[in-house]
C-alpha cells in the first residue's frame, strides 16, 4: 500500500481517462459506468473480456514451443534427470512452481529446481550455477523467468554435457543463447497473440505444449492420468500479477482465471497460505490481494533469504505444510518492512539535508549509497523515494568484497538502461562494472570508490536529457463517480470487473468533500468519515494508508480527493469504502 499526498505536488495536473478513438461501443444493457471505465481502457467489444480458457491464443506462433514440448517430452519419457533453474522474484518462483509440478503430475521420475541466490550469484544461469548445477547431474536444464541473455550459462552447461531448454520472457541480446530450445514471446514470434506474458505465463505453454507431446506419444493411460494443467493457474495469476506486465487480454484471462480458483476453493495449499498470512480472504481475493498481500510474502524470500522457501510454500502438499512455510515468509516479509522503513527514512533525512545544504536545490537525479542498506531492499526504497520526490533514483549498497549493488528507477521522458549505456560509454567502461534492465528500472555494479565520480557524470547526463526540474506529474481519474453510486453494489461491480492492473488501471475517480470526522489508525494510517458535495447526504468510510502524521484535516474541512471504490469486508461484513491515493487541501 502507497501513501496518500495532502497537497497536489507543484505542476501536477489531474486528467480524466478518455475513450479511445474509432471504436465501437459495448453492449447498450451494460451499466453506463462500466461501459465508460471499459472505453477509456481500449475496451469496446465484449470479446475484450471474454476470459474463458479457450479464448487463450494458439500456441503455433511461439517460436521454438515445439522443440521445447519434445525435448521435455523425451525427459520424461526417459526418465532423465531434468533440473529447472529459476529466478529469485515472484515471477521465478511461481514459474519454478509450476515447471516442477506439472513435470512430476506429467510423470517426470527426477525433478529438481535451483534458484541462484542473489547474495552469492547475481541473476540467471551463469557459469558459476551451472557448477552448483553439476551436483544435481542434470541430463537436462530448463530456464523458468531468465536464460534468454545467459550465453556463457548455456555454454558452460554445454560444454558439461547438459542439455538447455530456455523459457524466458526478457528482451533478448545481439546473440542469442546456444540452447537446444528458446521459448520467448519476445523471439521470432510476431504471430502470437501473447507478447506480454510473464515468465510464468510462457512456463505454463510450455507444460501445456509438453502435456500435448506426451499424449501424441500415448504416455498417458489408467495407470498414469494426464494432469489438469488448469491446477497451476492459481500460481499463474500470482506471477502475472506480480511481475506488473501489461494485464492485455491474454494477462487478464490467465488471472482471471487463476482468480476464480481461489475463490472457489480449488487453489494450491501455498497460494491459500500466502493469502491467508496476509490476512486476505480467499473467497474475494482480487487481484490486488495477489500483488500487495500474497507476493511481498513471497518476494521477501529472495530479498532477505533463499527464494527455496517461497518455491517450497508454493511446492506443499497440504495446508499445514503451507501454512508452516508461510510463517516464516511472514517474519522475513516483517523484517523486510522494517529495514525499508529504516532505509527510507535515512534516505530521506539525507535528501533533505543535501538540499537544505544547497539552499533548496536538488539534483535532477538522487543517486544514494548508505553502507547499512541492503540489497535485497534498495529497489523498493528507490520506488519509494520516486514516488515522494518525484526524480529518478538509483539506490546503492553494499556487495561483495569492494563493490555497489545499485537499483535504479526512472521517470517517464528517462530511459535508465541508456542513460546508465550513455555513462558507462562517456567513462570509456571505467565506472560501471555490470549493469541491465528497461526503461523504467534497471540494476547495476561499481566498484566502491567508483561512487562518486559515477555520480557526477550521472548528474551531469540527467541534467542534460532533464534539466534541473522534476518531470510534472500527471494524475490520472476516472472523473467523478456518479452521486448515487457510492454504494456497496457499485463497489462490488468495480471489483469484479476486473482483474485490474499494470496498463489496465483499477478505476479511481476525483472529487470534491467535506471531512465528517478522522482518526488515526494502526499509527500510519488515517480513517475518515466523508461526505461527497454532489451527494451531501451521503456519509461514506475512507482510508488513506500511510498518511498519518502527513496529512492534518479536521472535521468541515472541504478537501478534494483522488480515491478508489472498494468493498471493505470486516468481520465478515461487507461495506463500501473510499481508498485515498491523493487527498488535495481545497
Amino acid at each position: 500500500m502507497g501513501g496518500t499526498r495532502v497537497t497536489r505536488p507543484p505542476g501536477a495536473q489531474i486528467r480524466h481517462r478518455q475513450p479511445a478513438p474509432g471504436v465501437g461501443a459495448l453492449p447498450d444493457d451494460w451499466p453506463a459506468l462500466l461501459r465508460r471505465l471499459y472505453a477509456a481502457r481500449g475496451v469496446t467489444t465484449a470479446e475484450a473480456l471474454d476470459y474463458r480458457l479457450a479464448a487463450l491464443p494458439p500456441p503455433a506462433g511461439l517460436a521454438g514451443l515445439e522443440p521445447a514440448a519434445q525435448a521435455l517430452a523425451e525427459a520424461v519419457v526417459s526418465n532423465a534427470r531434468v533440473l529447472v533453474v529459476g529466478d529469485f522474484d515472484a515471477d521465478g518462483a511461481t514459474s519454478t512452481a509450476v515447471a516442477v509440478s506439472a513435470l512430476r503430475a506429467m510423470g517426470a521420475g527426477s525433478v529438481d529446481y535451483l534458484v541462484p541466490n542473489r547474495f552469492d550469484f547475481g541473476y540467471g544461469l551463469s557459469p558459476a550455477l551451472v557448477e552448483v548445477a553439476q551436483e544435481y547431474t542434470p541430463d537436462l536444464i530448463l530456464t523458468v523467468d531468465n536464460g534468454i541473455s545467459a550465453n556463457d550459462g548455456v555454454e558452460a552447461a554445454n560444454a558439461a554435457g547438459i542439455e538447455v531448454v530456455v523459457t524466458d520472457h526478457h528482451l533478448p541480446g545481439s546473440a542469442l543463447p546456444p540452447a537446444r530450445a528458446i521459448v520467448n514471446p519476445q523471439v521470432d514470434s510476431p504471430a502470437f497473440g501473447a507478447p506480454h506474458l510473464a515468465g510464468v505465463g510462457v512456463c505454463f505453454y510450455a507444460m501445456l505444449a509438453t502435456r500435448a507431446a506426451l499424449r501424441e506419444r500415448d504416455w498417458f493411460g489408467d495407470t498414469r492420468p494426464e494432469p489438469a494443467l488448469v491446477d497451476q493457474l492459481d500460481r499463474v495469476a500470482l506471477g502475472t500479477i506480480a511481475d506488473v506486465v501489461p494485464l492485455d487480454h491474454v494477462n487478464r484471462l490467465l488471472v482471471d482465471q487463476g482468480l476464480r480458483r481461489i475463490r472457489g476453493g480449488r487453489a494450491n495449499p501455498g497460494t491459500l497460505a500466502l493469502l491467508e498470512a496476509a490476512g486476505r480472504d480467499p473467497a474475494v481475493t482480487t487481484a490486488t490481494d495477489l500483488g500487495f498481500g500474497a507476493a511481498p510474502r513471497l518476494n521477501a524470500a529472495g530479498r532477505l533469504d533463499d527464494m527455496s522457501i517461497g518455491i517450497e510454500t508454493l511446492l506443499a502438499a497440504d495446508a499445514a505444510a503451507a501454512q508452516r512455510h508461510a510463517g516464516r515468509l511472514e517474519g522475513l516479509n516483517r523484517e523486510r518492512r522494517s529495514l525499508e522503513q529504516q532505509m527510507r527514512d535515512t534516505a530521506v533525512a539525507d535528501i533533505e539535508a543535501e538540499a537544505a545544504a544547497a539552499e533548496g536545490d536538488m539534483a535532477p537525479i538522487l543517486c544514494l549509497f548508505n553502507p547499512d542498506w541492503h540489497q535485497g531492499v534498495v529497489g523498493i526504497v528507490a520506488s519509494r523515494l520516486l514516488a515522494r520526490f518525484r526524480r529518478p533514483v538509483i539506490a546503492f549498497a553494499p556487495g561483495d568484497a569492494d563493490t555497489l549493488k545499485g537499483s535504479a528507477r526512472s521517470v517517464p521522458g528517462l530511459h535508465m538502461r541508456d542513460l546508465l549505456d550513455a555513462v558507462n560509454t562517456r567513462s570509456d567502461g571505467q565506472l560501471v562494472d555490470r549493469f541491465g534492465g528497461h526503461a523504467m528500472a534497471a540494476g547495476l555494479t561499481l566498484a566502491r570508490r567508483h561512487f562518486e565520480p559515477f555520480k557526477a557524470l550521472l548528474i551531469e547526463q540527467v541534467r542534460l536529457r532533464l534539466g534541473d526540474e522534476p518531470v510534472s506529474e500527471v494524475i490520472w481519474t476516472d472523473g467523478a463517480l456518479p452521486a448515487d453510486a457510492y454504494t456497496l453494489e457499485t463497489a462490488a461491480m468495480l471489483r469484479d470487473a476486473g482483474p485490474w492492473g499494470a496498463e489496465f488501471p483499477e478505476p479511481r475517480f476525483n472529487d470534491v468533500f467535506r471531512v465528517l470526522d478522522q482518526r488515526v489508525v494502526g499509527d500510519y494510517h488515517l480513517k475518515l468519515a466523508l461526505s461527497p458535495e454532489i451527494a451531501p447526504s451521503v456519509r461514506i468510510d475512507a482510508i488513506a494508508f500511510n498518511a498519518a502524521p502527513d496529512i492534518a484535516v479536521a472535521p468541515g474541512d472541504r478537501v478534494e480527493a483522488v480515491f478508489r471504490l472498494e468493498v471493505n469486508r470486516f468481520r465478515g461484513v461487507d461495506r463500501p469504502q473510499l481508498v485515498v491515493d491523493h487527498l488535495i487541501e481545497n
